[in-house]
């Protein structure tokens, strides 16, 4: 079931994360509206070395908030450890079990990809990520 049933909810979600996972040193995140019914989330997340870079393109359906697309990046320092996107890779069959959600991980960034069943356009995918950073921290 989606817990966002309007942007002004994930709007509200956005703007406490901090107070949610302690383990956030910064945020840069604003939801740009672009209309009643389609936002756009951009910034990053701070954390201990880390930055996660996030980019999610919003619209309130009947069904409540959906992701339409996005895209996470980690960052430690300048270097990019791995990243997630919704971008389809219909031929590749190792990501069938969670198209289109993958990650994009070492060695070869652009083309190794693995499935990301926590990923998902009809709940947040913020906690699964921050969580996966919370990981490192320890």
């Amino acid at each position: 079931m989606n817990p966002f049933l309007s942007l002004r909810d994930y709007e509200e979600f956005v703007y406490t994360l901090q107070a949610k996972f302690p383990s956030i040193q910064g945020s840069s995140l604003v939801v740009v509206r672009s209309g009643k019914l389609v936002a756009r989330l951009q910034g990053q997340l701070m954390f201990a070395g880390y930055t996660l870079t996030i980019n999610e393109r919003l619209s309130q359906e009947d069904s409540g908030v959906v992701i339409e697309t996005y895209g996470y990046e980690l960052w430690q320092g300048e270097g990019k450890l791995y990243w997630y996107d919704s971008q389809p890779h219909p031929n590749d069959p190792t990501l069938a079990s969670t198209h289109p959600h993958h990650k994009h991980v070492p060695p070869d960034l652009k083309h190794h990809r693995i499935p990301a069943p926590q990923l998902s356009f009809t709940r947040p995918n913020l906690p699964s990520l921050i969580e996966e950073i919370e990981e490192l921290l320890r």
